[in-house]
């Protein structure tokens, strides 16, 4: 081999070398999801979802773990296929048409001349992931617009074992998935206990 072709090989050894620091895993995405919704039937009563509030540490593309000490730990890799505060409404969204049995469901802003019977204000005070369990304290409130009176507000905390050893994404996003769904029985059962007490059906 000559020294030309040496010098070649050497070049082209170093270029595959370079490309191959330059790559870097993919990223993976994630969802949460509401419980299986096959359809309202009905078109009582009409619920508005909003606004929702979530902490400044949360509102990231990032999935957060909590560690010790007060710690936390941004994934690199795992990531929200959607802003994390979207996702909670969608889903809250999705749950309450399901539990409550009705299709008029809207999320905040709705329009003044179109207000909704029961509005639901919910803000996230905590969500934690740690490494046995995933956990949901919520402040949330029950009320009909126009009404400076509320029917219900209280703060609920929420929580779910999760496997032994560090959790996967996946098993983070499906444990918060049915946080958000006890969450969302909480606040349908305060809905059906006021129309119940007004003699509504």
């Amino acid at each position: 081999m000559n020294r030309k072709t040496l010098s070649l090989t050497s070049a082209l050894t170093l270029v595959l070398l370079l490309a191959g620091c330059g790559t870097s895993p993919p990223n993976n995405y994630y969802l949460l999801s509401a419980h299986e919704f096959s359809g309202a039937g009905g078109e009582t009563p009409s619920v508005g979802v909003g606004p929702i509030e979530i902490p400044a540490y949360l509102d990231r593309n990032s999935m957060v773990y909590n560690r010790a000490g007060n710690s936390l730990q941004v994934a690199t890799l795992d990531l929200w296929a959607e802003p994390l505060v979207n996702g909670v409404e969608r889903v809250m969204v999705l749950n309450l048409a399901g539990l409550l049995n009705t299709q008029d469901v809207q999320s905040f802003p709705w329009h003044p001349q179109r207000a909704p019977q029961y509005g639901v204000k919910v803000n996230v005070l905590q969500l934690e992931a740690s490494e046995q369990q995933v956990s949901l304290t919520a402040e949330w409130l029950v009320y009909q617009p126009g009404d400076s009176a509320p029917i219900k507000r209280r703060i609920s905390q929420l929580q779910a074992n999760l496997g032994a050893g560090t959790p996967e994404a996946e098993q983070v996003a499906v444990a918060y998935s049915d946080l958000f769904y006890q969450l969302s029985e909480l606040i349908a059962a305060a809905i059906t206990a006021d129309r119940s007490g007004s003699g509504e059906r």
